[in-house]
Formats: structure tokens, sequence, C-alpha cells
């Protein structure tokens, strides 16, 4: 079961990099403009290349190495002992979440535009949280055989 949950991952991951996370605008009366990752990430290679590193990491690279990771783990083409570093990478994903939240924040504390939180963000925490789940379940699967 945790292989096709981790396979779907596959397909889902990059759905939510392309989802809208949340609605912005600058006053109530405008139209709002939808933010996905890769918008977000695009901004942010005009103008904070390092930030834009950080969350290419943590949004894109880290999740989805861990679930590649997992799939060959399942499939046994993958040693057991590459486990620590899968779990390192999902600690690495669920910086993203984090990120996200700062970002919610700040711009609603700001209080200048506004700003509205759409399925995509849902979608994404769902295949984070997710893959922690997997994760997890695999790791107690490996440790413990006979379960």
């Amino acid at each position: 079961m945790y292989r096709l949950i981790n396979l779907a991952l596959l397909v889902l991951f990059p759905i939510s990099w392309v989802a809208p996370l949340m609605k912005a605008g600058l006053l109530p009366l405008f139209r709002l403009t939808e933010i996905s990752v890769l918008t977000g990430l695009q901004s942010l290679w005009k103008t904070d290349i390092f930030l834009a590193l950080v969350v290419t990491l943590f949004a894109l690279i880290a999740p989805m190495a861990k679930t590649i990771g997992l799939a060959l783990l399942h499939w046994n083409l993958l040693s057991p002992r590459a486990a620590p570093v899968l779990r390192i990478m999902g600690k690495l994903a669920m910086a993203d979440i984090f990120l996200i939240a700062i970002y919610i924040t700040v711009a609603k504390g700001i209080g200048v535009g506004r700003l509205e939180v759409a399925w995509g963000l849902y979608l994404f925490t769902a295949c984070i949280l997710t893959s922690l789940w997997v994760g997890i379940r695999t790791e107690k699967m490996h440790a413990h055989p006979v379960d």
C-alpha cells in the first residue's frame, strides 16, 4: 500500500507546485493574482537568489528526492542503509511548509493588500504530510519486517 501511495506522490508533488497556494491582491477591489510554488520561485530568482536556492531545495528537490528514494527502497532497488538520508530529506521538505506559513503571516500582518489561501496550499501540505507518513511507516516496516 505504501508503494502505491508513494508513487502517487511522484505525480501529486508536481501538480502541487503549479497549483495556486494563495491569491494575493493590493486592494480588495482588484482581481487577485494566484501564486504557486513555481511562480513564487520565479519571483524569488529575480530578487533574492540565495533565498530562491533555499526554497528550491526545500520545496522541490528535498521532497522529490525523498519520494524517489522511498520508491527505490520499496522496490528493493536501494539499500535500507539509506533510510537515515531519506529521513533528513523528509525533515528538509517539512521546512517549506514553515516558510509558506511565514510568508502568509507576514503578508497578512502588513495589512496593505488581501491574501487568501488557495487549494494548492492544502494539496502541497497533504503531499508533504503524506510523504512524512509513508517515510515513518516504511522505516517501521524495515525495522520490524514481521509487523
